[in-house]
């Protein structure tokens, strides 16, 4: 497990900071300080890459100094260190074996099928089926 590091462009707000990250569509969130707005940019920088497949692939990070801001806004690098924030948020990952058909398995691995992403996914959507 690796240590990422994403630009995020902070910009004042009449009360706090909103935060948005340039390499990651739709990643945004907000603090009522500096020091919160910050400690929310981890939180969120971990929620959208986990939701992007955990630690099978995580968008590339761009460069800072390449990042536009608009007035009054800075950049600033956020730190994701994968191992701390599966022991912080409890997604230490568990080794299963699994048994599937041959011609299964033979299909998948052609179609370039990652198992546990795959299975992952359908466990969460299961399980998330069954709480409603």
């Amino acid at each position: 497990m690796s240590k990422y590091f994403y630009p995020a462009i902070f910009m004042p707000e009449e009360t706090g900071y909103s935060v948005s990250f340039p390499d990651l569509p739709g990643c945004f969130t907000e603090g009522d300080t500096l020091e919160e707005a910050y400690e929310m940019a981890f939180a969120a920088l971990g929620l959208y890459l986990q939701g992007e497949g955990g630690a099978f692939a995580y968008p590339p990070a761009g460069n800072p100094a390449d990042t536009v801001c608009e007035d009054g806004a800075f950049v600033a690098l956020v730190e994701f260190d994968e191992a701390e924030y599966r022991r912080k948020h409890g997604l230490q990952l568990v080794k299963k074996t699994i048994t599937i058909p041959a011609w299964v398995n033979a299909s998948a691995e052609r179609m370039g099928i990652n198992f546990s992403a795959t299975l992952t996914d359908t466990l969460v959507s299961m399980i998330q089926r069954q709480s409603a």
